[in-house]
């Protein structure tokens, strides 16, 4: 490998940690060090979605409906979830997401926000302009 490319995998692989540190300070801060990644697409998918049955969540999942209940009885100990009745049925439940639940489900999202406003800080105006100038290049 070249310098020029080995350089350029080190620089890669500094901003991934980065993201990845801004990851786990968002679990930190949820109080979540340890869910797993099924968890965490259970919760995506959740958010995803509006007026999520039970049935409905077993069937996207691929999931029995007792393994989508239990899931979602741990989401709603570790404060993530919550059941709402149906107004219109009063036998079907919504699952619904607390903050902390959509913060976690939109963990992702927020940890590549928090690496960039790290980048913004890091860099003055015009390193900005070109640094999105370059990566516009990148297909």
């Amino acid at each position: 490998m070249t310098a020029r490319v080995e350089h350029l995998f080190e620089v890669f692989d500094r901003l991934i940690a980065i993201k990845n540190e801004c990851t786990r300070e968002i679990a930190a801060e949820c109080g979540l060090n340890n869910l797993t990644a099924k968890q965490i697409a259970y919760l995506k998918v959740i958010e995803k979605h509006h007026d999520l049955t039970f049935s409905k969540l077993a069937e996207i999942t691929n999931n029995s409906k007792p393994t989508v209940t239990e899931m979602v009885d741990r989401f709603v100990r570790m404060e993530c979830a919550y059941r709402q009745k149906c107004p219109d049925d009063g036998r079907m439940a919504y699952i619904r997401l607390t903050e902390k639940g959509r913060m976690i489900a939109n963990a992702e999202q927020n940890a590549l926000h928090r690496m960039i406003e790290r980048i913004v800080q890091a860099l003055d105006e015009n390193e900005v302009d070109l640094l999105i100038e370059i990566l516009r290049k990148v297909r």
